[in-house]
């Protein structure tokens, strides 16, 4: 009489082991992708939607308004970002806030040094890669050849980027972006 030969085959034990690899890699996946919430950016005080259709016009804008005007912070403290912890390549000039109320003064110049009148200015200070901590300050009057925004709070220690856009026409626009640092 003949032995029949027994082996005992792996192969749909493996196919169960690698779904249920799959299945527990796509849940983590997903709760690791919702537990962090999305942050949209605001380059040129818009979202990056609008930014990436209009991106041609905005620079044409931007060449026009750099070739004709300069936009200049004034009474900013000024002084390079130390940190033990952060190596960088390039160290930049930062702008040092007091906790608190801040006031920012701008001038919009021309070419030749003198202050430029009827630009529609728009002030924003907001935090890298979030923007709920956004302050917007719109239609900024010119007073004396400034551009003053007064009783800003920032409160919480850490990066920060004023930005300021200037329109002196619809089709000169000019910004302003200046990395700044709360010491905590």
């Amino acid at each position: 009489m003949a032995k029949k030969n027994k082996q005992t085959s792996y192969w749909p034990h493996m196919i169960l082991g690698f779904l249920l690899v799959g299945v527990t890699l796509g849940y983590w996946t997903v709760k690791s992708a919702t537990s962090v919430p999305v942050q949209e950016t605001n380059d040129y005080m818009m979202k990056y939607q609008q930014a990436d259709l209009h991106i041609n016009d905005i620079l044409d804008k931007k060449k026009r308004f750099d070739k004709e005007y300069t936009i200049v912070i004034d009474g900013a403290k000024k002084g390079k970002l130390e940190l033990e912890h952060v190596k960088r390549a390039k160290e930049e000039e930062v702008v040092l806030l007091k906790q608190g109320t801040n006031t920012f003064t701008y001038r919009v110049l021309d070419k030749s040094g003198r202050p430029v009148e009827g630009v529609k200015v728009t002030f924003m200070l907001t935090r890298p890669h979030t923007d709920k901590d956004n302050v917007v300050v719109s239609n900024i009057p010119l007073k004396n050849g400034e551009y003053v925004v007064a009783d800003v709070n920032v409160s919480k220690p850490g990066r920060y980027i004023l930005r300021l856009k200037a329109a002196v026409d619809k089709d000169t626009v000019g910004y302003s972006d200046l990395p700044a640092y709360l010491n905590p």
